[in-house]
């Protein structure tokens, strides 16, 4: 079967075809030869132009007939732009005042895509695919030469400026979130190095598995006032932790001490064992640490509370009389490594939350999305940057593993948290009854 092109067809009708419609076709050929893609660019701004005609005869009337009640009246034509792919195309659409010639009036079809919005979006999601701002006019669909050389908005510059202004909204839509109808069962916070500079994320683990990113605090360094003020936003935006929060931290001693603070003392904390386990045996000579590691994981895997953190302080104690270094890195926050095993959480939740691993994740997307950051200008950059990751890595996100015992964890939290509580003195409850 013989293949025919556009513009051989609309060569061969050209004896039997009207003469405007042989015009429209012929203007088509030159992009038709340029590929489909730039045929349809070429089409969609033809039928844009008629698009924009047709709403100025609704608002002002039909060309050529008089209207004494009309209440606008056309007033040219003026140059103007709309969005294609990536890039900002110049047109030429028509002008409508009011009859009084006090106001301009907008025509709706112009204004829907002549918005920057989709201009924008289109920015920010090849940015975050790793496209550089120098080499972003390359990625462009071939739309037809002649649009391409009118085209503009692709330079670094202009490049630069759409992904900063959708950046800056990212960050402002993450860090206004309202989160009173949310309920944790699990709160995870960890910290990000992005070459000198420091952001605290949290991450949050609703009762029925959904992970959402929380928020996000920037500092020098991942000290105990950053992650205090994250921790103090999350409350001020309506967190509600008053039924009790499973806290995974990587064992920063600053986290620990601003959930303290914050979430208070009786907070329960998991210490990530991953985190724990490199600790230890970075105090190891290479010979050591394969046994070491087998036994700290062989303890860490035990169901029973008891037996888990009596073969831990075993080792601990082994570890003393050689390696001293590794077992006061073992020993400090040892019963932490234990919470989720002490509330009675087994199975895959068990290993879900005995780490930082869902977060860490997270942070894994920011620096995936950031891996073309040279230099980090401003703490507005780097914030600008990881909400930009952060929500991101939330469209990817599945339920957590072992979401179906996260009911029980909350349960277990609760009573854990009721059973700290002291009993109330003589003198304190005479008080109450008085009252």
């Amino acid at each position: 079967m013989k293949t025919v092109s556009v513009a051989q067809a609309a060569t061969a009708q050209e004896g039997v075809l009207p003469a405007r419609v042989q015009e429209a076709l012929g203007e088509l050929v030159g992009a038709a030869k340029e590929g489909l893609l730039a045929l349809s660019v070429g089409v969609g701004l033809g039928v844009l132009a008629e698009l924009m005609e047709e709403e100025v005869d609704e608002v002002v009337g039909p060309k050529g007939r008089h209207d004494p009640d009309r209440s606008a009246v056309r007033h040219g034509r003026e140059d103007g732009s709309v969005t294609l792919g990536g890039r900002r195309v110049p047109v030429q659409r028509p002008r409508v005042r009011s009859a009084d010639d006090s106001e301009e009036v907008a025509l709706k079809t112009y204004a829907h895509f002549a918005d920057r919005d989709a201009l924008t979006a289109v920015v920010l999601e090849r940015m975050l695919a790793g496209v550089s701002t120098r080499r972003y006019a390359r990625t462009q669909e071939p739309v037809g030469e002649e649009v391409e050389q009118a085209s503009r908005s692709t330079s670094k510059s202009a490049v630069s400026r759409a992904f900063v202004a959708r950046t800056s909204e990212r960050l402002g839509e993450l860090m206004a979130r309202r989160l009173d109808d949310i309920r944790l069962a699990v709160l995870m916070l960890d910290g990000i190095d992005l070459k000198g500079r420091c952001n605290v994320v949290a991450l949050g683990v609703t009762t029925q598995g959904v992970k959402i990113p929380l928020g996000l605090w920037e500092g020098s360094t991942e000290n105990a006032a950053v992650a205090t003020a994250l921790l103090a936003d999350l409350v001020d935006r309506g967190l509600n932790v008053g039924q009790g929060v499973l806290c995974v931290l990587d064992g920063a001693k600053a986290l620990r001490k601003a959930v303290r603070d914050v979430l208070g003392a009786d907070t329960p904390v998991q210490r990530c064992i991953r985190h724990k386990e490199r600790n230890v045996l970075d105090h190891l000579p290479e010979r050591d640490r394969p046994p070491v590691k087998r036994r700290l994981r062989a303890a860490w895997k035990l169901d029973d509370h008891a037996a888990a953190l009596e073969r831990l302080q075993a080792l601990a104690d082994e570890l003393a009389r050689s390696h001293p270094g590794a077992a006061a890195s073992l020993r400090e926050g040892i019963a932490e490594t234990l919470t989720v095993t002490r509330l009675g959480i087994r199975g895959a939740l068990k290993r879900t939350l005995e780490s930082t691993n869902p977060c860490e994740s997270m942070i894994e997307c920011v620096r995936r999305t950031s891996r073309n950051v040279k230099h980090w200008q401003s703490g507005d950059m780097a914030l600008r940057w990881t909400a930009a990751g952060m929500l991101e890595a939330e469209q990817q996100f599945r339920r957590v593993i072992g979401y179906r015992d996260l009911a029980k964890l909350a349960v277990a939290v609760e009573r854990d948290l009721t059973a700290n509580v002291p009993s109330p003195t003589a003198e304190e409850a005479a008080t109450l009854v008085t009252a």
